[in-house]
């Protein structure tokens, strides 16, 4: 992934000196790159990787994702608040120039005071030179430097610090001669500061000016026929000290260049993989808890705080899991696990009761921060909780998937069998002639078609490529399969049938297959007819559209309430209410549905209502074309 780039070249690529001497200093390069490679990584954030997800970057943003777009700002507004090294280093150098300052007035003073003969010149040159430092440490244009500078050094701040310093401490050192004091030392504060903040060109000519005036200065002595050797010397040493501070400054102002740039780096990359971690453990269905030794969650995530609360969601963390009564068996399990120190692999399982009626069982994980092995105790441990009605959820969805695959391979072994049987049948039936025999022909045929009836379900089940919606129009195909249907069962559809259809006058295009929608269609009328009481209108079929986006077809008959403990399972497979029936029918017509997009519910409309038995498709509503349109399958 792409978001460790800043941070791979910060602590591999070096800090070249090209971008150092165009940019103004050896910190030039750290903010080039930075500014370019860094700062243009960091636009993968975590938006874009909710954005490579899948998940819409112009979606509403949620409680959490606000949170985290905030704290992200704060962090960022906070970053840019604090200057970096080399706005320190240049305020250093400017603090310092006004505490040198200061100093030559107070010894001038403090020289006046013990009667140390002081040139006026000298005192004069030291109060100037003071007021101009101290002005430029207040001054907040000169003592800043601007974010559109970079890491540069403006004319007028070279002028007013290293210029400055060169020319006064070089007149302090050449009005010196006649009194006790050295000035000479001073000269190293102008080459020490353009060696850091400077190119090292410059750097080098302000280290060559100080030699030239030291040098000068010896020549003039020596113009004037006084003891030179010694001064030479002297002035030689001390242009050697400079020229090696300016390239040790350079070198220096490299290597803290160079680790400010891996720190950034570091820390822009922990800020991402914190934020994506936020993102992940908010996403996750399994609750996860961070508790400390004592008993108070650190952090938790929305799950865990929606599976902690008996409706809605507890308040977000920290919080206390003691004092609440519902929360002691969690209590009880953090308690143990610091004591013991491990827990299973398989977790432990809890239950909390929230009130005599209302009881959730968790399935609990604990992990460690630190290794068993460690020396230290335990301080935090990771709470992964699950809710065990998921757990078994998830179970019996595999062994349904699994049974699915072992049945639609058998009943595709039985359907060559099932053929020859058939066919057979049919042979043995021409040559009956009494009427035993033609009795028991007929028994075979019935109860081959019933069995090819439950292969044909089975195999409709069976896993493989999804078929490719097209745009139906549902007022013309399920008025002909309603017409069909009634025909088969010997009813007439009017206004004294039992089953009475009301279609709207309009076409309404569906994302749907026709013989699929033929399918749910019929087999919902069966269930109607058979449960329902045989009255007229006794059995309602009604289709209509619900606004722009969605068509509704509704089947309800006048039967008994279908009881509450079989309801939940009107959907499974294999499960039926008749001795005789497979239980693959309303499973097979969710399953279809579920392939279109569309949803299929059951609703009880209660007692005092006639048609109190309701199953309901809900189907995706798309424009009629004058062409059958291929539309992509709805997730």
């Amino acid at each position: 992934m792409n978001i460790g780039r800043a941070a791979q070249r910060a602590t591999s690529e070096p800090v070249s000196e090209g971008p150092a001497s165009a940019h103004g200093s050896w910190f030039g390069a750290f903010d080039s790159a930075v500014g370019e490679d860094a700062v243009g990584d960091s636009a993968f954030t975590v938006r874009e990787a909710v954005r490579a997800d899948g998940v819409d970057d112009h979606a509403p943003a949620s409680p959490s994702r606000a949170r985290d777009e905030r704290v992200g700002a704060a962090e960022g507004a906070r970053d840019r608040a604090t200057p970096g090294g080399f706005q320190r280093i240049y305020r250093a150098f400017v603090t310092a120039r006004a505490g040198i300052g200061l100093m030559l007035v107070a010894i001038q003073g403090l020289a006046a005071v013990l009667a140390v003969q002081s040139e006026r010149a000298v005192l004069a040159l030291c109060a100037a030179y003071a007021l101009q430092a101290v002005t430029v440490w207040l001054l907040p244009r000169l003592r800043r430097v601007e974010p559109a500078a970079a890491s540069r050094l403006s004319r007028t701040q070279i002028t007013a610090t290293i210029g400055v310093d060169v020319v006064a401490f070089s007149a302090l050192h050449l009005l010196s001669g006649n009194t006790s004091l050295n000035y000479t030392a001073l000269l190293g504060l102008p080459v020490l500061m353009a060696g850091v903040l400077t190119p090292r060109p410059l750097a080098l000519a302000t280290a060559a000016a100080a030699t030239l005036l030291l040098l000068a200065d010896a020549g003039w002595t020596f113009v004037f026929g006084r003891e030179t050797s010694l001064l030479l010397t002297q002035a030689a040493l001390l242009g050697g000290g400079f020229f090696v501070m300016a390239l040790l400054a350079a070198e220096m102002a490299n290597r803290i260049a160079r680790e400010e740039m891996s720190a950034r780096g570091s820390l822009e990359l922990a800020r991402q993989q914190a934020q994506l971690n936020r993102l992940v453990l908010e996403e996750m269905q399994d609750g996860v808890l961070v508790v400390d030794r004592r008993g108070r969650v650190r952090a938790a995530n929305p799950a865990a705080r929606l599976l902690l609360a008996a409706e809605g969601m507890c308040p977000p963390a920290p919080f206390q899991l003691q004092g609440i009564d519902a929360w002691r068996p969690v209590v009880q399990a953090v308690e143990r696990a610091f004591s013991e120190s491990h827990w299973p692999e398989g977790g432990r399982d809890v239950t909390l009761d929230f009130a005599a009626d209302r009881r959730r069982t968790l399935r609990v994980r604990v992990r460690f921060t630190r290794r068993r092995d460690a020396e230290q105790a335990e301080e935090l441990c990771v709470l992964f909780l699950e809710d065990l009605r998921m757990v078994h959820e998830r179970l019996r969805q595999e062994k349904l998937a699994a049974m699915g695959r072992v049945s639609a391979g058998i009943a595709h072994e039985i359907r060559n069998p099932l053929a020859a049987i058939a066919q057979a049948n049919a042979l043995l039936a021409e040559d009956a002639t009494e009427p035993a025999q033609r009795r028991l022909a007929q028994m075979v045929s019935d109860n081959v078609e019933r069995l090819k009836r439950i292969v044909d379900d089975v195999m409709e089940l069976a896993p493989g490529a999804q078929p490719a919606a097209s745009v139906i129009d549902a007022t013309a195909v399920v008025g002909t399969v309603a017409g069909d249907w009634a025909a088969t069962a010997g009813l007439k559809l009017g206004e004294h049938s039992l089953m009475r259809v009301e279609l709207p006058g309009e076409a309404l295009g569906v994302a749907f297959d026709a013989e699929h929608l033929r399918r749910v269609l019929v087999n919902l009328l069966d269930n109607a007819l058979r449960h329902a009481s045989g009255e007229p209108g006794s059995a309602r079929l009604v289709l209509a559209p619900r606004g722009t986006q969605a068509v509704v077809l509704s089947v309800a008959n006048d039967g008994p309430i279908i009881a509450a403990d079989v309801e939940p399972h009107l959907f499974e497979p294999f499960f039926s209410t008749r001795s005789r029936g497979t239980g693959l029918g309303l499973y097979i017509c969710r399953e279809l549905c579920e392939r279109y997009g569309a949803s299929i519910d059951y609703r009880r409309l209660g007692e005092d209502v006639k048609l109190r038995n309701e199953f309901i498709v809900v189907m995706h509503r798309e424009p009629l074309m004058s062409a059958e349109h291929r539309l992509p399958l709805h997730p």
